[in-house]
């Protein structure tokens, strides 16, 4: 059992998002991990479909998360962030909320709700 505690798991999950690092990030998820939008569909689900969502997304020259808010509750991480994307009308920024669940050491399920995109 992998002892890393949910914090430090998507922390290292933030900076590999952030250096672009498509194979470190793949690391903070579980093999069978899912991902959804916010009490909504399934958006991806295992490491191909996972790894094909952000190897398209780290293709912006831009792309980059800040932390605005972070809290942890048991195995529970919600990140409030705000990203810069690089959309099809421009350089822009995006909030986005980001619920994470962690067994053991891994990221198992991830939920986003995106706020309003804002070009500038």
């Amino acid at each position: 059992m992998n002892t890393t505690s949910p914090l430090a798991v998507v922390q290292a999950q933030l900076d590999a998002y952030n250096a672009k690092d498509l194979d470190a990030l793949m690391r903070t998820y579980a093999p069978d991990a899912q991902q959804f939008s916010l009490h909504g569909a399934l958006l991806a689900q295992g490491h191909d479909q996972i790894r094909l969502r952000y190897q398209e997304r780290f293709a912006e020259p831009e792309l980059h998360a800040r932390l605005l808010n972070r809290s942890v509750l048991g195995n529970f991480v919600t990140d409030l962030e705000i990203v810069t994307r690089n959309f099809p009308e421009g350089r822009g920024t995006v909030e986005m909320l980001c619920v994470y669940e962690v067994v053991d050491g891994r990221i198992v399920r991830a939920s986003f709700a995106t706020g309003e995109k804002r070009l500038g």
